[in-house]
């Protein structure tokens, strides 16, 4: 049995055509707990995005992605909270396990490749995916400082008994 995700919307390849498939989605109360859970989050408020597939070929499709999260880190300095909003923008590219073998061209920038596996994709994972990326990896508090107190050489550090072990002994 596959399990998915805590934020999971399958869309199934089979929909997908010429034409852009756009969605809107939004992470419900519990599934914000567990991805909150998941990235080290003290909060989710809030995580939305809209979302764009198109097939670009018969092997790839292209999923390009609009999301806006709130939330609450633990500040690395006094473990409070702190809070944080992203808004960003990001595309993928779905293609077949062998890349090798499709040649790609859709110019502009260049989006990152996934393999595509299954009979779907799971847009709202690759949100979470992107979220979690995008997420600041050592938050802090605008006013948080850092103790500067000095250790002077009269303290003992906590090795201090083990170097007498290792002086040389006197002849």
């Amino acid at each position: 049995m596959i399990r998915l995700p805590e934020f999971s919307r399958l869309v199934p390849l089979v929909r997908l055509g010429p034409h852009r498939l756009r969605t809107e989605i939004e992470a419900t109360v519990d599934e914000r707990r567990a991805l909150a859970r998941r990235f080290d989050l003290v909060t989710l408020d809030r995580l939305s995005a809209v979302v764009t597939l198109q097939r670009l070929d018969a092997a790839l499709i292209r999923l390009e992605a609009e999301f806006d999260a709130e939330f609450a880190q633990t500040c690395v300095i006094t473990l409070d909270p702190v809070p944080g909003r992203l808004a960003q923008s990001f595309s993928l590219l779905y293609g077949p396990n062998d890349v090798d073998a499709v040649e790609i061209e859709i110019g502009g920038d260049e989006p990152v490749f996934e393999p595509l596996t299954g009979d779907a994709i799971d847009i709202a994972e690759a949100v979470a995916q992107e979220l979690s990326l995008a997420l600041p990896e050592f938050p802090r508090l605008p006013d948080a400082v850092v103790d500067q107190t000095e250790i002077t050489e009269s303290q003992p550090g906590q090795f201090a008994a083990l170097e007498r072990l290792f002086r040389p002994l006197p002849s």
